[in-house]
């Protein structure tokens, strides 16, 4: 599945994937279709998980990882479970496999964590050490701007604070274009999938349009994440019309 394909990754809790998720995606992977080393034929899309993002307690649920990963699957979305924290694990991962372009799709906020230096103090080299298993491969990060609610600004590649020490070494990534900044739908920037899932396992109304077209329905009809509401009625033609035409958004092959 990921032999010498380029390879197009974003990582989340995806509890539940919320349509903040899916405009990552598909923004991303217009970007990544217009780089020069990226076959539009040869894309492996990837929903990935970590295992140390599945449970806050340390333990696995496994019922709700399976919600998660049924939801995805549901949408016609590719999985992949890891147990790699740290984004060169994964990317190190990615390079067995494949030494053509990859992506990774992250959010404004997980970029200052992806630059503190406290995350590699395993590494006898420390962060530089990371970045140049991440960096010398075939690598681009893709950045999706991020709202940052005590202050109201929004976080993209020329204004995500970092520690000074970091900002030379992200100055060199940006300014060879190794970081940078893709298109947003402003209307979703202010879905987070914290507040879905409460409102879902409290039993109140208004998470269903904090989510894609028809995950609703999966949600509310297998009961998942804790939903104890009504059942879901049957789909109709045109709201099967458009879970398909979600899917298409973020299918490598449109």
């Amino acid at each position: 599945m990921l032999y010498k394909k380029n390879i197009l990754a974003i990582r989340g809790s995806f509890r539940p994937v919320t349509k903040v998720s899916i405009d990552m995606i598909a923004k991303g992977l217009q970007q990544f279709k217009q780089e020069a080393r990226v076959e539009e034929g040869n894309i492996q899309v990837l929903f990935e998980i970590t295992l140390n993002n599945l449970s806050a307690a340390g333990d696995i649920d496994e019922q709700d990882f399976l919600d998660r990963a049924d939801v995805l699957c549901s949408i016609g979305q590719t999985v992949l479970i890891s147990n790699y924290q740290k984004y060169y694990k994964l990317v190190e991962f990615f390079s067995q496999h494949t030494k053509k372009r990859m992506g990774i799709i992250m959010g404004a906020n997980t970029l200052s964590m992806v630059f503190d230096e406290k995350y590699y103090r395993n590494l006898n080299g420390g962060i530089l050490e990371a970045f140049g298993i991440l960096f010398s491969r075939d690598l681009k990060m893709y950045l999706y701007p991020w709202m940052d609610e005590p202050t109201g600004s929004l976080w993209k590649v020329d204004n995500t604070p970092l520690h000074p020490r970091m900002q030379p070494l992200f100055d060199y990534l940006r300014f060879n274009k190794r970081i940078i900044d893709i298109p947003y739908d402003e209307n979703v920037l202010g879905i987070f999938s914290k507040d879905a899932l409460q409102l879902i396992k409290t039993g109140q109304e208004g998470w269903e349009t904090m989510v894609p077209d028809f995950v609703d329905r999966i949600i509310k009809k297998d009961r998942l994440f804790g939903y104890n509401g009504a059942a879901a009625p049957a789909a109709s033609p045109d709201q099967e019309d458009a879970a398909e035409a979600a899917a298409r958004a973020i299918s490598p092959g449109d």
